[in-house]
């Protein structure tokens, strides 16, 4: 950039922020006079000219701001020097990279800094200065006793939306407690409602924990950065994994406060209506899930057995439900007459809802996820695949995803951006901060 277009461009910036001091500006940008905007990088998508900076690590928090980045945000990762983020080492590789690491961190530019270092800090806070939004997935007080807990960065930028992810929180005895996922699910009562019904408490497959929170967390950022726009003031989102857990079983909860029922181990079952659950047939098995009488009339129909309508035993879902050790056992043995592929054309053709129970493999090549696009080559030609971000816009396009970062690969180019200068950032780097 000449001299001339960047003193254009810092005199624009002042002006822009001054306008915000005064009349509480609905710019979703507050840079140093002295960065560099994610505009003048080419960004786009629906949150391009957000800046990001994201000091998380392991999965509630990384997916987040992957989220984020997907959907055009500017989002700087900040690293241990000389280790990363934790799942940097995690197996397995490829090309000596960690497919757990890249999966949650496209999208993001890494600047390895020692927030430790007296330089360090004051490096951190010019670069909080400059953000918008601060995501960080510590323990409760981990940021305050670095210096840069929410009432102490609000105080030098009261715009700044800053994101608190933690396994309980900011407040309560647990609050200074380790968490992980599993711990979440456990203490919520999930895993007590996983598995099947005679067997142990199972934990969910995917990290429901981790990623549950992270996406409430998406959520509150955004609703934060709306209210600013209103205000011209940043917000501080406390999200806890346990909470949201609780938040996410839903009617299992309700109905226990409500009802006085107890949820318990079903395996495929719902607690509610029936017949919604897996069903062995004379191969793969499939899944089967009535809700309406329409569709109870149109199965007896496919199954050949209308005699099942007229049975006083089974009249409607929630009383199915509540007998279904005797209608379970009518239906697997229909069920197990025929193969996968032929019961679910004859239940296609009756149009009740029903589906393979596919494996990894072959739910990435179900037709439906193939035409949706969701699994993309990041970044096209590296031969490394994953699952594309799963908001599509058609009129708004999303940016192409961009790559991991390797670990403080950005670091010249992210404090430049932020109005460092050559001879600063060589100063960083001989001492060690960067």
């Amino acid at each position: 950039m000449s001299t001339s277009r960047h003193l254009m461009k810092v005199a624009h910036q002042s002006l822009a922020r001054s306008a915000a001091c005064s009349d509480g500006s609905r710019s979703l940008n507050f840079m140093n006079a002295d960065a560099t905007s994610p505009e003048d990088r080419g960004a786009s998508g629906p949150l391009s000219g957000l800046r990001v900076i994201d000091a998380t690590h392991m999965l509630a928090g990384p997916y987040c701001t992957w989220l984020l980045g997907a959907l055009g945000a500017d989002v700087v990762k900040i690293e241990r020097r000389g280790a990363g983020d934790f799942t940097r080492i995690i197996a397995p590789f490829k090309d000596e990279k960690s497919i757990y690491f890249m999966s949650v961190n496209r999208n993001k530019r890494s600047l390895t800094l020692d927030l430790k270092h007296p330089r360090g800090k004051a490096v951190m806070k010019r670069l909080l200065t400059g953000a918008d939004v601060f995501v960080e997935n510590n323990r409760a007080g981990v940021m305050d006793r670095l210096g840069f807990g929410y009432e102490t960065v609000a105080a030098f930028n009261p715009r700044l939306v800053y994101a608190s992810i933690s396994g309980f929180g900011q407040t309560g005895p647990y609050r200074h407690k380790p968490s992980f996922d599993a711990i979440a699910q456990a203490l919520s009562g999930m895993m007590s409602i996983t598995g099947e019904e005679a067997g142990p408490p199972a934990r969910v497959g995917a990290s429901i924990g981790d990623i549950g929170s992270s996406l409430f967390a998406t959520i509150g950022v955004l609703s934060a950065l709306q209210q600013r726009e209103r205000t011209g003031r940043g917000t501080f989102v406390d999200v806890a994994m346990l909470d949201c857990q609780l938040a996410l079983m839903e009617n299992a909860i309700a109905r226990f406060l409500n009802a006085g029922e107890t949820p318990r181990r079903l395996g495929s079952r719902h607690p509610l209506i029936a017949p919604f659950q897996a069903f062995a047939t004379a191969d793969e098995p499939i899944a089967v899930c009535v809700d309406t009488a329409e569709q109870w009339e149109r199965l007896c129909g496919a199954l050949a057995r209308p005699d099942l309508l007229a049975d006083p035993r089974f009249p409607s879902g929630s009383v199915r439900a509540d007998r279904h050790a005797e209608l379970e056992p009518i239906l697997a043995e229909l069920f197990r007459s025929r193969g996968r592929a032929e019961w679910l054309a004859v239940l296609d053709k009756a149009d009740v809802p029903a589906s393979a129970i596919n494996s990894v493999p072959e739910a990435l090549q179900d037709p439906q996820v193939v035409s949706r696009n969701m699994v993309k080559e990041v970044p096209a030609g590296s031969g490394l695949r994953f699952v594309s971000m799963p908001i599509q816009m058609p009129h708004t396009p999303l940016p192409d995803e961009k790559a991991p970062p390797a670990l403080g690969e950005h670091n010249d180019e992210i404090l430049a951006d932020f109005g460092f200068s050559p001879e600063e950032i060589d100063a960083l780097r001989a001492e060690a901060v960067i």
